[in-house]
Parts: C-alpha cells; sequence; structure tokens
C-alpha cells in the first residue's frame, strides 16, 4: 500500500535504548528490546536480523501478521537464529495513535499490544473507510487531543481495557508529544534511507528486500540468509 503524506514535520531524534526485558528460558521470544521507535525480538546475537516497516492501517500488513508472525515467532525468532525488529511507519494520523498505544508499558507487553490491533484490524477499520468530515476535523486537530479522539471514535479504548490498561494508562501514552514526534522523525528516515514505497516493507541485516510484501515470498529470502551465514562460519 503507498504510504501517504505525513502529516508531522519534525527534527530527526538521536535514538537510545531505554529498556530491555531478558528472556526467561530457551525462548527467545521473551527477549525484547526497547528504543524510542521500535522493539526487536529474540536473540541479540542472532545470526540473521529482520526488520519489518509496519503501518497499522495497512490490509496487507494485517495478513502478512496472520500468515507470518507465527511461523515467525515458532520456527526462526523463538529458535535464536532470527531476531525480529519492528519499526512502525507512519501513513495517517491512526497509525501514530496505535504506535503510542503498542508501545504503552512494559517491552515484554509490546507483543501482545501489537498483535491486539493487527489482528483485529477488520473489526475497528470501518469509521477510515467513509469517515465524516467531523470525524476528519477531529482526527486532524494539532496535538494529543486528535489521537485521544482517534482512540474513542475507532474503540481503541476498548482494545486497551481488554489488555489490561486504564484509560488514564492510555491518555498517558498518547499524549506523549517527544515520542509522537520521534516516530514521524523515524518513518521520515527510513523511507528516504530505503526508499520505501509500501508496507509492510522488510530488511534483512540492514539491506532492503524486493520482494511481494508476502509471508510466501519472504520466507525464502530468511531461509537463504541463514544459509549463507552458515557457510560463511563454516569457511564455505
Amino acid at each position: 500500500m503507498k504510504p501517504i503524506k505525513l502529516a508531522l514535520a519534525v527534527a530527526a531524534m538521536v535514538l537510545a535504548p531505554v529498556a530491555s526485558a531478558q528472556s526467561g528460558g530457551g525462548n527467545w521470544n521473551l527477549t525484547v528490546d526497547e528504543d524510542q521507535v521500535s522493539h526487536r525480538i529474540g536473540n541479540p546475537n542472532a545470526k540473521v536480523k529482520l526488520t519489518e516497516y509496519v503501518s497499522y492501517t495497512c490490509s496487507t500488513c494485517a495478513l502478512f501478521a496472520k500468515q507470518g508472525d507465527p511461523v515467525l515467532e515458532i520456527a526462526y525468532v523463538g529458535s535464536g537464529q532470527v531476531q525480529l525488529e519492528i519499526r512502525q511507519f507512519i501513513r495517517n494520523p491512526i497509525d501514530l495513535a496505535i504506535s503510542l498505544m503498542t508501545h504503552c508499558g512494559a517491552p515484554q507487553k509490546f507483543k501482545q499490544n501489537h498483535a491486539a490491533f493487527m489482528l483485529s484490524q477488520n473489526m475497528w477499520i470501518a469509521p477510515l473507510n467513509r469517515p465524516t468530515q467531523s470525524q476528519v476535523t477531529r482526527w486532524t486537530q494539532p496535538g494529543a487531543a486528535s489521537r485521544r479522539n482517534i482512540a474513542n471514535d475507532f474503540g481503541f479504548y476498548n482494545i486497551m481495557r481488554q489488555r489490561g490498561y486504564r484509560i488514564t494508562d492510555v491518555d498517558k501514552c498518547l499524549n506523549d508529544e517527544t515520542k509522537a514526534q520521534a516516530f514521524a522523525a523515524a518513518t521520515q528516515a527510513d523511507a528516504q534511507r530505503l526508499q520505501i514505497e509500501g508496507t509492510p516493507t522488510f530488511a534483512i541485516n540492514g539491506r532492503k528486500v524486493d520482494v511481494a510484501p508476502a509471508w510466501s515470498a519472504l520466507q525464502p529470502e530468511l531461509d537463504k540468509a541463514l544459509a549463507s551465514k552458515e557457510s560463511s562460519q563454516n569457511g564455505l
């Protein structure tokens, strides 16, 4: 899907790691590192680093979450072979509001927050497809008020309540203007650096993968990268 012109224009920020949740055993899915704009899930010393640039209002991203995420989690990330970084690509104010909510709370909550919105996209996205003028005005006014309006109009407060969050917790995250600006700046930087034209876009070990945005197309590239790493380590 093609990204829309960003409504937010902000200066780039220096991104520093702020939190980490360490693995509790052999399942590397329990290891989560967070910085200002992304989460890295899995073995930090994995042979292959996969980055997914994702938009929450992208239907192809939601399809990948259903088809690709379960296999990634079990066969690639959990085993320690692949570390997955999820970076939000902000195409519109709804993406921004959801991104702030998925980052709400401790790093280990991110995966479930992310899945809660991705897997239920078909149930909450209807207002975006048929917005009224008053809704557009509510969603695009400056500052955190628009993000709270979005959370209310799309039923996001209820999604977060089911995840164990109070409205005051959600509002605190939606009001985080520093993080909101960081998301916008990172999206602009990523788009320019990798020439991202749609979502989801993937990078393996820092290089953009030019394949169809589907698990069936990405999996062979992951396997190829893993085989290449193994060959180089064996001196082949």
